[in-house]
């Protein structure tokens, strides 16, 4: 839902930032690898400490990197499918590491392992979710269907840290949207393999 919404918005905005990068003589795949170890880093060093807030802002600033390489490789006329492949295969990365700095801070010293329990679920789950799509291409098939996308769970889990992290909002606050996204990506995962096996079976 977000992917559809926000896209226009966010290039509208970061295009002039794009104009810039490309004048620099800086690649489209130098701002993918950097954008994936600035949301790893920010995960990984920060969510680990308890350090929420200062964490969530260091993975916003660099989420943006996934919306700017695209730009610039439409101005300069290289999309790719090495570019499609590069910017899916990192995004796995940074997902990964900002539910695993969670798993990481809440079975270490935020001594909750129900909520790393819930963290490490949305990580495998939204995993899952991401390969049951590319699975189904690589098959022929398409897999477009789903209450869970990836930009919807990123903004949800980041919104929610950082605002526990400011406010210092009960655990259980974090706890209720870290459940609902491994809800939301098990019913997008069955979702998907239903509509896949409707197409591999010739039935509607």
């Amino acid at each position: 839902m977000l992917n559809r919404y926000a896209r226009a918005f966010f290039t509208k905005v970061l295009t002039p930032v794009a104009a810039l990068l490309i004048r620099l003589g800086i690649s489209p795949d130098a701002v993918t690898v950097v954008g994936t170890l600035g949301v790893a880093a920010g995960a990984l060093v920060f969510y680990p400490r308890g350090e929420l807030l200062v964490g969530t802002l260091v993975i916003t600033a660099f989420v943006f990197a996934d919306t700017l390489d695209g730009i610039m490789a439409r101005r300069l006329g290289r999309s790719s499918s090495w570019g499609a492949y590069l910017d899916s295969t990192l995004d796995r990365v940074g997902d990964a590491a900002v539910f695993g700095g969670l798993v990481l801070w809440y079975a270490g010293d935020g001594e909750n392992t129900s909520m790393a329990a819930l963290a490490l679920a949305c990580l495998i789950l939204g995993s899952v979710v991401s390969y049951s799509k590319a699975r189904a291409e690589g098959l022929g098939m398409t897999a477009n269907v789903g209450i869970a996308e990836r930009a919807d769970r990123l903004v949800a889990v980041l919104v929610a840290t950082g605002l526990t992290g400011l406010f210092g909002l009960p655990t259980v606050v974090l706890g209720v949207v870290l459940a609902l996204l491994a809800l939301a990506s098990l019913v997008t995962v069955v979702q998907r393999i239903l509509t896949v096996r409707r197409q591999a079976l010739g039935t509607t």
